[in-house]
């Protein structure tokens, strides 16, 4: 479904059910200082998922001056990589998170949760089970949790393991021949001893430690065991203080087992505080993937050139094409923080990104599809600037001089020969405004031997320097342009969406999801003409080509050869071809 939390106009902040949580808690005391995290698995890098879930955490710590902390919850040594630590503390502070010293990693706590282990053992509510894992899986019965409301069919209760009631002596025993690594993988693993018959699934003994025989890139060969997600998360909160431990949405059926393992250890043991787990939405965004595996698989098929494609939705990608994180943030006020999953029209985001960066983001001229024009009547050798207005929304940011010659360079599609009614742009003898500069009016057409045209000779009127006709003649259109004696050569490359599917997952039969992606999604022009000011941009610098939308410098740009990455369109033009799709 798609949401309704956040119209694409993005004109209102959407509500967040966990700030009335947080105000609620401080109000009654049940905490005095709110503490939050962000933990990631360092098995791949952040996407925009990541980037609104880090937004929730650190916003709420911000807003209620707490404290926010990273976490890389490194569980899994066969998965996780360090290449990915760097690249998502890059991420999450180019997001404008602020961890300051609170930097954590659930390795740290081996030591504490294998001793909080031991002491459930010794309370009856672990055991050493010894069935393989296809038997744990057949044990465990239905999951009653997947069934619908209303949905009639008949579910079963998992089943004892017959290793269930292993003594106390012999658990404690199996489980620490299990850390010195006597055994191999699969051979046993250490469980929870709940309920075999709950209708969460979660709750059917689940498993605590398994064995993996890999060395953890923090922790070398300290550890042949290795804790679940659902063992180590409560934990690693309660050690650092965490008092909202803030998840998507697919945690809920986790919820009771986080609960329930922080219950039974406070039976036993004082712990250093009692966080609370609290889900929200988990959104997808239309014409987006937002799974780490299917991105991946994109990377390594080489349909996208690497994890910053400004293509892709992760976070490398996002701030590589040139989006603000202050866009990214805009984006997440406006659609709120609900309970549910839904997915956001991708209208909204790039509603935001426009929005932001038509407040901050400097004007200049660049002349994508080069056409040449001659302005006869000019003078020859002559040279004159014009001065061009920075931004329109921020008189602060000036003016600035913009050469003017002879020779032009327009945009091939502000001409047509034989135009169309409502085109009221360059046609021959039709009279135009150049932006900044003077009218002119379009006499000859030059073409090659093959009829295309190549070259357009036009007159100027001197008076009309400014872009106003002392007559009080109008003209019905204004176009961009770039002195052909000044232009500086440049690359743009013209990114798009990177599916043609709102739903990339949706294929017909015999297809596969792959097949929807846009063959359009990236455009390269290599013989643009930019104004001379672009020439001193550098690498992620920002701006607004006028007329055609909003660009950034790619980390590939030189000084001989500058290249820009389209950030989003002027206006939102898949809104037209949906319309022209349902007429």
């Amino acid at each position: 479904m798609t949401s309704n939390s956040a119209k694409a106009n993005g004109n209102k902040t959407a509500p967040n059910f966990i700030r009335e949580i947080i105000e609620k808690d401080l109000t009654t005391g049940v905490c005095t200082k709110v503490v939050t995290r962000f933990p990631p698995e360092p098995n791949g890098p952040l996407h925009i998922g990541h980037a609104m879930a880090v937004n929730i955490d650190y916003g709420m710590a911000r807003e209620f001056n707490g404290e926010f902390h990273l976490r890389f919850d490194d569980t899994n040594p066969t998965k996780e990589e360090p290449e990915y630590i760097d690249a998502i503390k890059e991420d999450v502070k180019w997001l404008g998170a602020n961890y300051g010293e609170h930097l954590y990693y659930a390795s740290d706590y081996f030591d504490q949760m294998y001793d909080w282990a031991v002491e459930l053992i010794k309370a009856g509510k672990a055991y050493v089970d010894s069935l393989s894992p296809e038997e744990i899986r057949r044990y465990r019965g239905t999951d009653l949790s997947d069934i619908k409301p209303g949905e009639k069919i008949e579910t079963k209760p998992g089943t004892d393991s017959p290793y269930r009631n292993r003594s106390v002596a012999e658990n404690l025993e199996l489980f620490k021949r299990m850390r010195k690594g006597e055994f191999s993988e699969g051979e046993c693993v250490l469980r929870a001893k709940i309920d075999m018959a709950h209708p969460n699934l979660n709750m059917r003994d689940p498993i605590m430690y398994r064995i993996v025989n890999a060395p953890h890139y923090r922790q070398g060969d300290n550890w042949a065991i290795y804790p679940s997600y659902d063992w180590a998360h409560g934990l690693e909160d309660t050690i650092e203080g965490v008092t909202h431990s803030l998840c998507s949405i697919e945690f809920e059926n986790h919820r009771p087992l986080y609960d329930w393992f922080l219950d039974e250890l406070a039976k036993i043991t004082e712990l250093p505080a009692r966080p609370r787990q609290y889900e929200f939405s988990r959104y997808g965004i239309g014409y987006t993937l937002l799974s780490t595996r299917k991105l991946r698989l994109l990377v390594e098929k080489g349909l996208v050139r690497g994890w910053d494609d400004p293509r892709l939705p992760t976070v490398a990608g996002i701030r590589r094409r040139g989006v603000p994180p202050e866009a990214i943030r805009l984006f997440c006020e406006r659609v709120g923080v609900g309970h549910g999953a839904s997915t956001i029209d991708i209208a909204v985001l790039e509603f935001c990104i426009r929005d932001y960066l038509n407040k901050v983001a400097p004007r200049a001229m660049a002349v994508l599809r080069p056409l040449k024009v001659v302005i006869t009547n000019y003078p020859e050798g002559e040279e004159e600037e014009l001065e061009a207005v920075n931004n329109p929304e921020d008189e602060s940011a000036g003016t600035r001089k913009v050469p003017f010659s002879k020779v032009l360079y327009l945009e091939r599609d502000d001409f047509m020969e034989n135009p169309p009614k409502k085109f009221f742009r360059l046609a021959p003898g039709r009279e135009v405004r150049l932006r900044y500069g003077y009218f002119i009016t379009c006499n000859e057409v030059i073409k090659d031997n093959e009829g295309r045209v190549v070259e357009l000779r036009c007159t100027y009127d001197p008076a009309t320097r400014g872009g106003n006709a002392p007559d009080g003649r109008k003209v019905k259109a204004t176009l961009h342009w770039v002195s052909a004696a000044h232009a500086v050569d440049a690359e743009v490359r013209l990114y798009d969406r990177l599916f043609t599917k709102e739903n990339p997952l949706a294929t017909e039969q015999g297809k596969e999801w792959t097949d929807n992606l846009n063959p359009d999604s990236l455009t390269t022009l290599a013989t643009c003409k930019i104004e001379p000011s672009l020439a001193d941009f550098r690498a992620g610098d920002r701006c607004q080509f006028e007329r055609q939308g909003y660009f950034c410098v790619d980390p590939d740009s030189t000084p001989a050869k500058p290249v820009f990455n389209r950030i989003v369109t002027l206006k939102d033009e898949w809104a037209k071809i949906r319309q022209q799709q349902k007429k």
